[in-house]
């Protein structure tokens, strides 16, 4: 199917990646492959610029950097996929690897974690456990003449 009539890579509600900042590398896999495998072009990489998609609201292009920052060579993300031996397979594999990616490194961040102290109960009851363990062990042990 040509890159004009497919659509976008689909991120999230908003965010739909263009066919036409998405760029395809093929080569010979070192995977799985029968007869086949010193003649197909199974191993698939799928090359996006991040830093310079259009796609990609100012804020969101710098969280994207900042948190993809050790996968980035140049603002380009890099996504291999070798594990099926068809090329079609693997390139479904690295566009749902993609889009994956990118979603989680979009999300924004958790809110802070407040510190909070155990109650008194739960301190109680704690205890009471860790106590009737002792005792179904000590109940286990051989008895001791003295």
């Amino acid at each position: 199917m040509p890159a004009s009539h497919r659509p976008g890579l689909r991120i999230s509600a908003g965010i739909t990646i263009p066919e036409s900042e998405l760029s395809w590398r093929f080569s010979r896999s070192s995977g799985p492959g029968g007869q086949g495998v010193n003649t197909a072009d199974s191993r698939v990489e799928l090359v996006w610029d991040a830093a310079g998609s259009a796609v990609l609201s100012p804020a969101q292009r710098e969280r994207l950097l900042e948190r993809l920052s050790g996968r980035l060579i140049d603002g380009v993300l890099t996504i291999a996929a070798s594990e099926q031996r068809a090329q079609l397979r693997n390139r479904d594999a690295a566009r749902a690897r993609l889009a994956a990616l990118v979603e989680d490194a979009l999300r924004p961040p958790a809110p802070p974690r407040r510190p909070t102290k155990p109650s008194r109960g739960s301190k109680e009851r704690r205890l009471k456990a860790k106590q009737q363990r002792t005792d179904v062990k000590q109940l286990r042990r051989r008895p001791r003449d003295t």
